[in-house]
């Protein structure tokens, strides 16, 4: 009890040190609405956590986006992709606000992304302006919201980094206030053997876990539930939070675990250093997390997981459990706000006799060992994986497919999609014997989910193959795209007078669109892409909003290099 309570303590006299930053830190919130959220600060996500806050906006576009705080813009990114058209401000206080997924920017920061991608000829840019350049004071607007680049919808994406490394830090902890008087959810536990002689028991009928029950912050599992096992174990917990707003699954901050009133473990989810983030797949279940939708946070630390969050307990989550003894095990879990939630039950330690009687999975494939590089090597394919590209020992496996469609070799089957890539490995799929030579700049590297449904993965010709980068297990294949991308007019006109621009649709068969080049009376004119739309937007600008008659002409290639052209002309 007096270790639990110096953590306890060790963890309030943190949160009263963030609430004295927070008195002298007076953001205020970027929008003039009610602030709910849809995605929290550390909020485990696909490939890594989540560095922000997303900021409901009603449904819609357009609300004035506002500064936090005097400063100076220090970055304008505009990309299709990530955080679409995105702003940073530099801070005195040493911090950097982000704001993304914008629809569009407002005032000095409008004219100088305008500037630089005429100056660029491209819609993407990545501008770092002059400190002081580009003023701003606090409650200015400095854009509007929307839904660009990789958003799922509209909102904003919030963020508070530390500037001098660009670490995301909880907008939270730093006077960000949302309404949460709700304690976290506790929805279930798991167990895994941590070494060749260690065993789990067998989970309830077809569960992948013990669930949980209980509620406002107490938790235990089902009175006829006696988690087993035998040798040493790690443990993961399915948590989750949610706010007074309700809805939206969020994350947790803090989760420390005991036995037998012992600290083995904790982790804290205060910071982000974009460099390990996708470390995140190492202490998820990446399996149950992508392939169900649960959010279990392993309590120990996988071999290869380099995040900085975890505690100094000696122990790192290895419980090594007693035979024949039942070891009382504590789960506490804080929110944002210091909510509090406890799971607390019995672990059985069986005895070597008892735990020969439970079904052990097979080992099947090769053993690649995370540490060292490793090469699967198959008729026409390669796959070499640099070490460290694995967070644990892993057993590989690999098959075929018969090829089907248009799909010119055998799907490659290689292991499971539910098991996470840390870095980039080298895919090199061989041509089919014969192919010919003028055809094989058009082939590239797909891949086939479970469904078949097949999606561009890219890739160069390297000898008699294809060679492409992927992070990802599963099935791979090459097929040929010779098809030039389709050019549609939406909306442009003979007359386009009173009209604020035009749009045009273009899509592609299958490789992707890679450039594209719009010009009026031959010189270049920004187009905005949105890849969720398939759609290029031209809005009158400095540069063409004369008036008079245009040659309106679009070129867009895929990245395959076929390519496609489009002219018209209309009068404005």
């Amino acid at each position: 009890m007096i270790l639990i309570n110096i953590l306890l303590m060790s963890i309030l006299c943190c949160l009263d040190s963030i609430a004295q930053e927070v008195q002298t830190t007076p953001y205020i919130n970027p929008m003039d609405i009610p602030l709910e959220l849809s995605g929290n600060f550390m909020e485990p996500r696909s490939n890594h956590f989540h560095s922000g806050l997303d900021m409901r906006t009603q449904g819609r576009e357009g609300i004035p986006v506002k500064a936090v705080a005097d400063g100076w813009v220090s970055r304008i990114k505009i990309s299709p992709w990530g955080y679409g058209k995105a702003v940073y401000i530099d801070h005195p206080d040493g911090r950097t606000s982000v704001y993304g997924h914008l629809s569009a920017l407002r005032g000095a920061i409008a004219t100088a992304c305008l500037d630089a991608q005429y100056r660029a000829r491209d819609f993407s840019i990545d501008l770092t302006p002059e400190k002081g350049a580009i003023p701003v004071r606090q409650g200015e607007v400095i854009a509007l919201s929307g839904n660009t680049g990789g958003s799922g919808g509209p909102h904003l994406h919030f963020e508070l980094r530390r500037s001098s490394d660009q670490h995301a830090l909880d907008p939270e902890a730093l006077g960000i206030e949302v309404a949460d008087n709700v304690p976290p959810e506790i929805i279930g536990v798991r167990f895994y053997p941590l070494n060749d002689s260690s065993s789990v028991g067998p989970y309830p009928a077809k569960a992948v876990g013990f669930a949980a029950q209980g509620g406002a912050g107490r938790y235990a599992l089902k009175a006829e539930d006696r988690p087993t096992a035998y040798g040493t174990i790690g443990m993961a917990l399915h948590t989750i939070d949610r706010y007074d707003s309700g809805g939206a699954k969020c994350g947790v901050r803090s989760i420390a675990v005991f036995v037998d009133s012992l600290p083995v473990f904790s982790t804290a989810f205060n910071e982000i250093d974009f460099n390990t983030n996708r470390y995140c797949n190492a202490h998820m279940d990446f399996g149950l997390f992508k392939g169900n939708r649960m959010d279990y946070h392993r309590c120990y630390r996988q071999p290869n997981d380099k995040l900085r969050i975890y505690g100094k307990e000696a122990a790192q989550g290895h419980v090594s459990l007693v035979p024949d003894k039942d070891h009382r095990v504590r789960f506490v879990v804080l929110d944002a706000s210091g909510n509090r939630s406890e799971l607390t039950f019995d672990l059985h330690g069986a005895t070597g006799a008892e735990a020969l009687e439970w079904p052990r999975p097979a080992l099947e494939g090769s053993l690649f060992p995370y540490d060292r590089e490793n090469i699967l090597k198959e008729e026409g394919v390669r796959l070499t994986m640099p070490a460290l590209a694995l967070y644990d020992d892993t057993y590989i496996l690999y098959a075929r497919r018969e090829a089907f469609g248009r799909l010119l070799t055998p799907v490659h089957m290689i292991h499971d999609p539910l098991t996470p890539i840390h870095s980039n490995c080298e895919l090199e799929i061989d041509l089919p014997s014969g192919f010919p030579p003028t055809l094989a700049e058009k082939v590239l590297i797909v891949r086939v989910d479970a469904n078949g449904k097949q999606s561009a993965v890219g890739g160069k010709l390297k000898g008699g193959a294809v060679s492409a980068q992927v992070r990802e297990f599963g099935g791979y294949g090459l097929m040929m795209d010779t098809i030039a991308p389709t050019i549609r007019n939406v909306d442009l006109k003979a007359d386009m007078a009173g009209r604020s621009g035009f749009s045009i649709k273009v899509t592609d068969d299958l490789a992707g669109i890679d450039t594209w080049k719009g010009t009026l009376n031959g010189e270049w004119i920004l187009m905005e892409y949105e890849p969720k739309t398939n759609t290029l937007t031209h809005t009158f600008d400095k540069h063409t909003r004369a008036a008079g008659k245009k040659e309106f002409t679009l070129e867009v290639k895929d990245d395959r290099g076929n390519a496609a052209r489009y002219v018209s002309t209309f009068s404005h």
